[in-house]
């Protein structure tokens, strides 16, 4: 997307279009051909610990606007009962059922709504939250450039190592990407992903 190194605002805004439509018409596809998987899934979490089926969480998105994310709950109700925390290899918080879903990613299904909705897309720097990003400020001033686009449900960072990256890697591969963000980059990111998925790597 960038021409002798400036972007072309006329581009930018066709190549959005774009990622919209597709974002739009893909999510709400996904929804309905996932909505018996998720009424399984929504039935074994109940059965396999206490508390709410969906997890939600405060998230920042384009230019630093507070959404809801959706994902469903594979963690004890008392998993950051001593503060906010990223998710680790073998996480000991996890519910036996939500050991599988973070495996093969399907805890993130919800966030089919959230890009139906606008909130986010499928391709774009995973949304963090406001903590995180506060706690980042003090050493990576710049973590705050990854706000400049809609957050996604995968990114350039995650099929480059995802949870293995330290947060100044995984800022340099989001800039990489909203500085290269293209249909092909999205399609690339997406097929990588699908890999990712069965190969269950970088899963946490």
């Amino acid at each position: 997307m960038l021409i002798n190194g400036v972007f072309k605002p006329s581009m930018i805004k066709q190549y959005e279009s774009v990622k919209r439509m597709f974002d739009v018409l893909s999510s709400f596809i996904g929804l309905v051909l996932f909505s018996l998987p998720m009424i399984i899934i929504s039935i074994l979490i109940y059965g396999d610990s206490k508390g709410p089926i969906l997890y939600k969480q405060e998230r920042l998105g384009k230019n630093g606007v507070p959404f809801i994310m959706y994902k469903f709950r594979s963690m004890r109700l008392d998993a950051e009962s001593e503060g906010p925390r990223w998710a680790e290899e073998n996480d000991e918080r996890c519910t036996e059922i939500g050991k599988f879903l973070r495996n093969t990613r399907l805890d993130e299904l919800p966030q089919l709504w959230n890009i139906l909705r606008g909130d986010m897309s499928f391709v774009g720097p995973r949304p963090e939250r406001a903590y995180f990003y506060r706690e980042f400020k003090r050493t990576i001033p710049d973590f705050y450039k990854r706000l400049q686009v809609i957050p996604g449900l995968t990114g350039y960072a995650q099929v480059n190592g995802g949870y293995d990256l330290s947060p100044e890697e995984k800022l340099q591969f989001d800039l990489e990407y909203i500085n290269r963000r293209s249909i092909g980059l999205d399609l690339l990111c997406m097929i990588k992903t699908v890999r990712l998925i069965f190969t269950h790597e970088g899963a946490r």
